[in-house]
């Protein structure tokens, strides 16, 4: 039985999914899909997912794609225990909340920063859309002043999937100083598994946007 996962690092959600798995410590076949070189589009790819996204998970032939689910799939089959994804109701009902938080809302905002730098032809950021991100951090920044981590004291997939966002438009040398919460919070997630492994992405994202920034 293997599981594979149809990852690019430069995509947060990617990074967010393969996040999970680190952190849940499942084995996990890696297979590179370049958006760049429009690879999601082949044929072999699009019989797994006709939707033709990363990340996307083979586990012993289950598919299964959007990074969120990815990673509560993931921890409910192959976590030790239960602390990244609680089984308490409550509990599981804030990691969920956080989850969609970044799927609905962070993650949006910072993709409509970046998706038009990158593939169409915009070469700055407007203020209406900084504006925007910077109020959605300003929640972030709130949820963080209530506790250690985004969902409790304890790290959980809401973690790893927001650390992925963020780190994305921190390697736009996003300014964050005026989130204590969040630097504070950024700072403590290098200790999390695969920590290392999703900043190269970042940053590699970092870099293919501004590279077209005027």
């Amino acid at each position: 039985m293997s599981v594979k996962l149809y990852h690019f690092p430069i995509s947060g959600p990617s990074r967010g999914a393969l996040l999970a798995a680190r952190a849940v410590e499942v084995p996990i076949d890696v297979e590179i899909i370049n958006l760049f070189r429009k690879e999601q589009f082949k044929q072999s790819f699009l019989k797994i997912n006709p939707q033709h996204c990363v990340p996307t998970l083979d586990d012993d032939g289950f598919i299964l794609w959007e990074s969120r689910a990815i990673a509560c799939y993931l921890a409910d089959k192959y976590a030790k225990d239960d602390q990244y994804y609680p089984k308490d109701l409550k509990k599981r009902a804030l990691v969920n909340q956080r989850l969609f938080f970044d799927s609905s809302s962070l993650y949006v905002k910072i993709r409509a920063i970046c998706f038009p730098i990158l593939f169409l032809g915009e070469t700055e950021i407007k203020k209406p859309l900084k504006d925007d991100l910077n109020t959605t951090l300003g929640f972030l920044n709130q949820f963080l002043e209530e506790s250690k981590w985004v969902a409790g004291d304890h790290p959980t997939i809401a973690d790893t999937s927001i650390y992925a966002s963020l780190t994305s438009i921190l390697a736009v040398d996003w300014d964050i100083t005026s989130f204590p919460n969040i630097v504070r919070w950024v700072e403590q997630c290098s200790s999390l598994p695969g920590a290392s492994e999703n900043n190269i992405g970042a940053k590699a994202f970092g870099e293919a946007v501004k590279k077209n920034l005027h």
